[in-house]
């Protein structure tokens, strides 16, 4: 079978590459476990290197996600399952309204009607997030069952999407599921635009010696999932049977929440234990990340995503000592 990743030169579309060529087989059309015999990473830009650990199963493809021919020329076998990351984040959606409606909103409908016009029911993964939450009435723990009330544009195009993938897989053009991210840590490389991006970065910028500069106050709360169960997350939610999660498709994935003093504590902990010295984290609040920020849940309840079976961290100082591991400690 075919496997397409949008979005898939990125952190946590490449580490699905990755996991998937490490797994060999998915849940194909039989409905059975199938060998994967071709991965393709779609995204914008290729990286001026090929990504290590991946194998000759794996092309990456460059392209705008925008373009209907584009993107039906990726999805183009009957047996091909997507799983659909590419997306305009939140702090950039605020700033360009317009290419947030068209690769989020665009580029997601080419995504679902050239998955229609395959044979059968292809299984598509779509990363939404709880950013879809928000407004006065959200209350302090949102669910799969809260209103989705977004007050940013990225929250809106999430919204809409789980609402029309919930649409298409009632019709039986696909096989539809969405996974409502929390924010995801630790991201190497760069800050990017999203208005989380400090949740990142007040463990990467401190580990790497350099300062960080914290963009909200230290009592803001936010729910967190490491990068290993989030790849896990996705890979387990497209693995579900077709009947697991009923009409309504989308699910919140299993997070804890955390105050930037957990953070910073948690750092400092496994920092020591490392014996790795610490850049400093400094205090200077942005308005618009901060009004960003509070108009986000600060607890999820991922009861139902417990239920399917789907991972959680150990520990917030597990998933700093992940990253270490992963992307600071030299290969043996």
């Amino acid at each position: 079978m075919k496997v397409v990743i949008t979005g898939g030169t990125g952190f946590i579309g490449l580490n699905i590459g990755r996991a998937l060529v490490r797994r060999g087989t998915l849940t194909g059309p039989s409905g059975a476990q199938e060998p994967i015999d071709s991965i393709v990473l779609f995204d914008a830009v290729t990286p001026p290197e090929r990504p290590s650990g991946l194998d000759d199963r794996v092309s990456i493809v460059a392209g705008d996600i925008s373009d209907r021919d584009t993107v039906f020329g990726l999805v183009d076998r009957d047996d091909t399952s997507v799983f659909h990351l590419a997306s305009i984040v939140s702090g950039h959606g605020e700033q360009d309204f317009d290419l947030a409606l068209k690769v989020n909103l665009d580029g997601g409908r080419h995504v679902l009607e050239a998955l229609r016009a395959r044979a059968g029911s292809p299984r598509l993964v779509f990363a939404s997030s709880i950013a879809v939450f928000g407004g006065a009435a959200m209350p302090d723990v949102v669910g799969d069952d809260t209103k989705q009330t977004a007050r940013t544009t990225y929250g809106v195009t999430k919204t809409i999407m789980e609402l029309l993938i919930n649409d298409y897989t009632r019709k039986g053009f696909l096989d539809g599921r969405s996974a409502r991210l929390p924010t995801i840590i630790i991201r190497p490389g760069k800050p990017n635009a999203a208005a989380s991006s400090f949740c990142s970065g007040v463990f990467r910028e401190p580990l790497g010696g350099q300062e960080c500069i914290l963009p909200v106050t230290r009592d803001t709360q936010m729910p967190l999932l490491g990068y290993r169960n989030t790849v896990a997350g996705f890979i387990g939610l497209h693995e579900l049977a077709a009947d697991a999660l009923g009409d309504d498709r989308a699910v919140n994935l299993r997070s804890r929440p955390y105050t930037v003093v957990e953070m910073v504590a948690a750092l400092e902990r496994v920092a020591e234990a490392n014996r790795i010295p610490l850049g400093p984290v400094i205090d200077r609040p942005d308005p618009q990340i901060q009004a960003i920020v509070r108009t986000w849940a600060a607890k999820a309840d991922d009861s139902r995503a417990q239920a399917l079976g789907l991972p959680i961290d150990e520990s917030l100082d597990r998933v700093v000592q992940d990253y270490i591991d992963d992307f600071l400690k030299p290969a043996a």
